[in-house]
């Protein structure tokens, strides 16, 4: 917001508060004359002057001159918005009067039947009734007028209705003096609107259509459906800014009460700003049953924000955007913007993290402070780091986070194999060029995520090569694990998955699906309702996994078990075959580090001939051998590798070839 802005809204807050102390003043004038006619018995000298004395200081108070003439208080934007009566409008005022001043709080507790510091609905019937009729009327007011049915006045306490009390909405009172103060637990989200990377967006047909709808003001409500609410409601509140337009984000949840949702509008309304709506799920994950309640009484537009599919029931013009996912391109400008540091780098950013401008805002921050307690720049590693510390808040019982840290060195497979997995992340790497200034794939949903499929027998390094993977993107590998997904009870199974891809694109991590047969099979012929839910699990996760924007690895034992479809939309099929020979010799190299004894008896490339094992047989025997070796005291000999190496076949059900030639069997 600008310096002039502010200055406008000060002087605004200003004006409102003279207003309302005039107001008051007022009111306090007809109390003393109230006061002036009881009994002698009951004297309220001291009461009577005080508030003449306040009548007085109101009335000669200066107004000050607001700029614009034409921006209404927010009492009359309330009195306005839900056509309050004068009756309604005074009963608003002596409600709020014991937030006035500790002074009125005390008059106003001398005259409550149960010495309470507040305006009793017997006051008001004396201050404004005369007749029987219109005590008749004032009762209407109470029990069905706008004030009270609108939230912004109601009266509580137990006992007959003149003896109970008035109370005003909370911090409402604040809010008509122009304070920007909202009810305990009701507070909007105040982060700050990150714009970096957003240019291309709000310069689209739909950020432009909307931009118009909320600075006419007229009445309607504008969906903003996303995959990510909170990314829909961030979007909201980056156009309205643009549009210079005040709002704020706010989320009713189902454990907010209807008078909660009354106090939220009304503040809305009083402010006369431009409210962005979430409406969280409730515990079953599914949306509140009351939709049409949001700020259906706002006079201006109502921004709701919504997934794709959700629709709330309310009796207004529609306008509908779609948010899409930010380009490459357009990230590349988030990141260089936020990380100038890191300026060299952005197009890595933006090939290994795709998140939102006030995601990025966070993470950079992040990673500068990392980097301020070493006095240096920030590294990816310090952006690494944050964003695993801020994925991993969002971890679901269905996966568990991993910190990759296996290179291409450790990798040891065919040349064609190598290759095939560098071009997943040449594919993530040029999309800039493909998906956005060549076209490819335009308006296609999941067309910037990749999804690969690894098979081959066990321990052939499946698992290892996606942990290589998001080693090279600089994130996390998030392991979806089957056992605590697939539940037997109807419709667990799909929230649990929906969890999963959540997660995975909140954590910007790689998300792997091992064993993934298990998950992934032949949908079967419908016998009975068992084969039908399963059937819809299958379109299910067919359907999200075509959506998901990140980097998904499945890997199998089994391929031919899975279902054609799934293969349909892989970008990548990856067959890993046993290794040769000559593979066997360099992953025993590979698992014998540096400073291993190794004796002078032993031949890693005999072992590799003798012994077709696959890569995590070998890991295994090497360091069985390994702490063999420390136990007796003596180095890594031929014959504790070929030891281990025969426990090996055994736990795997396979005949041990025998010992090298020259040597006894162990």
């Amino acid at each position: 917001m600008s310096e002039a802005a502010v200055r406008d809204l000060a002087s605004h807050a200003h004006a409102c508060s003279k207003r309302l102390t005039r107001a008051v003043g007022e009111m306090a004038g007809r109390i003393a004359d109230l006061l002036a006619g009881l009994p002698p018995e009951r004297n309220h000298a001291s009461s009577r002057a005080f508030l003449h004395l306040l009548a007085e200081q109101a009335n000669a108070a200066p107004l000050v001159r607001r700029r614009s003439s034409a921006e209404p208080e927010p009492i009359e934007r309330l009195v306005n918005a839900y056509a309050f009566s004068e009756i309604d409008r005074a009963l608003m005022l002596l409600a709020g009067m014991a937030e006035e001043s500790e002074g009125l709080a005390s008059v106003l507790a001398s005259l409550h039947p149960s010495s309470e510091p507040r305006a009793s609905a017997g006051l008001a019937a004396q201050l404004f009734c005369r007749t029987n009729d219109e005590r008749r009327e004032l009762r209407a007011h109470l029990e069905l007028g706008a004030a009270v049915s609108s939230g912004a006045v109601r009266l509580v306490g137990a006992g007959p209705l003149f003896n109970r009390t008035l109370e005003l909405a909370p911090s409402l009172w604040s809010a008509l003096h122009g304070v920007d103060a909202w009810p305990l637990g009701l507070t909007p989200d105040r982060s700050h609107v990150a714009l970096s990377g957003l240019s291309d967006w709000l310069a689209t047909p739909d950020a432009q259509r909307a931009r118009r709808a909320i600075r006419s003001r007229d009445t309607r409500t504008i969906v903003f459906s996303g995959d990510d609410v909170a990314t829909a409601a961030h979007r909201a509140a980056a156009l309205a800014y643009t549009a210079g337009v005040a709002s704020a984000r706010l989320t009713i949840v189902p454990s907010h009460s209807r008078e909660q949702r009354q106090w939220l509008e009304l503040h809305v309304v009083a402010r006369g700003i431009l409210p962005i709506v979430t409406i969280a799920p409730s515990d079953d994950d599914k949306p509140s049953s009351d939709t049409a309640l949001p700020m259906s009484r706002c006079p201006g537009p109502v921004v709701l924000c919504t997934r794709p599919g959700s629709r709330a029931s309310v009796a207004r013009p529609l306008v509908e955007v779609a948010i899409q996912r930010m380009t490459p391109r357009s990230r590349v400008s988030m990141w260089r913007d936020q990380l100038p540091e890191l300026a060299h780098e952005s197009e890595r950013l933006s090939m290994s993290y795709s998140v939102e401008p006030d995601a990025a805002a966070a993470l950079a921050t992040d990673a500068r402070s990392l980097a301020s307690l070493e006095e240096r720049t920030p590294t990816l590693e310090d952006l690494a780091a944050s964003v695993r510390a801020r994925g991993q808040s969002g971890e679901t019982a269905g996966v568990s986070l991993r910190r990759a840290t296996a290179t291409w060195s450790q990798l040891v497979l065919a040349p064609d194999r190598i290759t095939q997995l560098e071009e997943v992340i040449h594919r993530l790497r040029h999309q800039p060029r493909v998906l956005d200034d060549w076209g490819f794939l335009r308006n296609r949903a999941g067309a910037r995520g990749v999804r690969i499929l690894i098979s081959g027998p066990p321990g052939t390094g499946k698992t290892l090569a996606a942990e290589v993977l998001a080693h090279t993107l600089g994130v996390d590998l998030l392991v979806a694990d089957l056992s605590k997904i697939v539940s037997k009870w109807l419709g667990e199974t799909e929230k649990n998955l929906s969890s999963v891809f959540d997660v995975a694109e909140r954590a910007q991590a790689v998300l792997l699906f091992d064993e993934a047969d298990a998950l992934f099979g032949r949908r079967t012929e419908v016998s009975d309702a068992h084969d039908r839910y399963a059937n819809l699990e299958t379109a299910y996760l067919l359907t999200r996994l075509e959506r998901f924007e990140g980097l998904a690895v499945l890997s199998t034992n089994l391929q031919r078990n899975l279902d054609s479809a799934f293969l349909r939309r892989l970008e990548f099929v990856i067959g890993f075959d046993e290794p040769t020979a000559r593979e066997r010799a360099e992953l025993w190299r590979c698992h014998m580090p540096p400073d291993a004894p190794l004796a002078p008896d032993v031949d890693l490339e005999e072992l590799a001939v003798l012994y077709p094992l696959v890569g995590g047989l070998i890991r295994n025997a090497a360091v069985a051998a390994a702490f063999q070796a420390a136990n007796a005291g003596s180095p890594i000999t031929r014959p504790l590798l070929v030891r281990a190496i025969r426990r090996e076949y055994q736990k795997s059900g396979r005949a041990f070839p025998g010992a090298p030639p020259g040597m006894t069997e162990p």
